[in-house]
């Protein structure tokens, strides 16, 4: 079922679909602070299984430790109730299956950053001690030439035999490792795989292990060698060796990042080599009363990435703090909530201070009525000297209507008790539109007045046109 534009889930507001997976419908939405976001509504045949919502609100902790400029992080969730949903940030971009396929393959300098990129996301998603499990073209956004991964542990959690049976796809044919399809224990090692796979589709805008039934697809990952044919000279060893059939003799993602020269990923803070540690830890603080409870996001250094704190133990300040309590501490320390801002990949977050949508939409108003008040004024003196010698009924009739009308408003505004600086303009307005009618009818003749009029009115109608 769609879920129809302008609708409210939570405290979020949907503004349009912008596609479906195997696991959920994925919506363009503004948070209550009226910035954008991803979200993410799961299936009902998914909201439907307990075991696999539990697992995720498991695993949504340990998620939520993946920051970083190549990955759309998660920024709140909600599995209870009828329509359990995910929130991420927003991406802005195309995916780069839909590039591939509308532009052809990747070439260059494109393709050096494009696979610096994934590394770098898949070294930043693996520092978390988090796995992927569904890297794919699909998965990856291109923004400004930079690839931003989504959909991180998603599939791994919801990995329960009852959703599988409904009819959600876990993984992709032709990116899943071997391990994978066999059924047999599988970690980081598969992303690494999927990274191969990804380049190589992306380099050559071809599938590696080709296509057909998912079948004949896993049949060529486990027992053929993937196609290569075109992949750049320099880039070739490197996604063979992640397409290898033994997991154990694939590079890690720390090694692809250090061999295609890009930034090393940093172990967050919060981070536990035993998730289930993250979990306990958070629980004893409170923060896991319900799933959507979750603490900010980690601060970012000017290079969008987050701040290194190698401790393999949570410090106290890294443990998720209660909502309440948060809010409580931000009050007493004049500090507000960084939220969920959007931000770019490779740039640092912006600053706090943001107004809410209400205060926007008041200033707004203020301005457009400030705009409106002056260049109506303008206006009727104009016509009103234009018309005081041929016509002086027509321009008295201008000017006493003009400053009726900003007389009324100004009362609505005096006994509204709205700001008493719009009570103010309006009087100045109604009394300044007869001063300059006068003052124009005194220095300039009728035919000049008219010649100007006729100009302005011109170029209302050419703006309004074009507008």
């Amino acid at each position: 079922m769609v879920a129809p534009d302008g609708e409210r889930l939570g405290p979020y507001r949907l503004l349009s679909r912008l596609g479906a997976g195997g696991f959920g419908e994925v919506h363009l939405a503004l948070d209550p602070e009226g910035r954008t976001v991803a979200v993410k509504i799961l299936h009902p045949h998914v909201a439907a299984d307990e075991t696999a919502l539990t697992r995720l609100a498991r695993e949504v902790e340990t998620m939520r430790l993946v920051q970083g400029p190549r990955v759309a992080e998660i920024l709140d969730a909600s599995l209870e109730g009828p329509r359990p949903y995910l929130v991420t940030r927003y991406v802005q971009g195309r995916p780069l299956g839909a590039l591939v396929a509308a532009d052809g393959p990747v070439v260059g300098d494109a393709l050096v950053r494009l696979a610096r990129g994934l590394a770098e996301a898949l070294a930043t998603v693996h520092a978390a001690g988090v796995v992927h499990r569904d890297l794919k073209p699909a998965n990856v956004i291109l923004t400004d030439g930079e690839p931003v991964v989504i959909d991180f542990g998603i599939a791994f959690a919801l990995d329960s035999p009852s959703v599988t049976a409904s009819g959600a796809v876990l993984g992709t044919p032709g990116y899943l490792a071997p391990e994978v399809l066999e059924g047999t224990e599988s970690g980081s090692e598969a992303d690494v795989f999927a990274f191969g796979a990804t380049l190589a589709y992306a380099s050559t805008g071809r599938h590696p292990y080709g296509t057909g039934p998912a079948s004949a697809i896993g049949y060529r990952v486990v027992h053929r060698p993937p196609d290569l044919d075109g992949v750049p000279d320099r880039l070739e060893p490197t996604l063979r060796e992640c397409l290898l059939r033994d997991p154990a003799a694939r590079p890690s993602a720390d090694t692809l990042v250090a061999r295609l020269g890009g930034t090393p990923a940093v172990r967050p803070a919060g981070y536990h080599r035993d998730p289930a540690d993250a979990r306990k830890a958070a629980r004893a603080e409170g923060a896991w009363h319900r799933p959507a409870a979750f603490r900010d996001p980690p601060p970012f250094t000017e290079a969008g990435l987050p701040d290194p704190a190698p401790f393999p133990e949570p410090r106290p300040s890294d443990v998720p703090v209660p909502k309440a309590r948060r809010s409580r501490d931000s009050e007493e320390s004049g500090v507000r909530d960084l939220g969920t801002r959007e931000w770019r990949p490779g740039q640092p977050r912006p600053p706090a201070g943001r107004p809410s949508p209400e205060e926007a939409l008041e200033r707004r108003r203020v301005v457009l009525h400030r705009r409106w008040v002056v260049g109506t004024g303008l206006l009727v003196s104009l016509m009103a000297a234009t018309a005081r010698e041929p016509l002086p009924e027509v321009a008295l009739l201008l000017l006493t209507g003009y400053g009726s009308v900003m007389l009324v408003d100004a009362g609505i505004a005096l006994f509204a008790r709205r700001n008493r600086g719009r009570m103010i303009l309006d009087l100045a307005a109604g009394a300044g539109a007869v001063a300059l009618g006068a003052v124009l009818s005194t220095f300039f003749s009728t035919l000049t007045l008219a010649l100007a009029l006729g100009t302005v009115v011109f170029v209302l109608i050419a703006i309004l046109a074009g507008s």
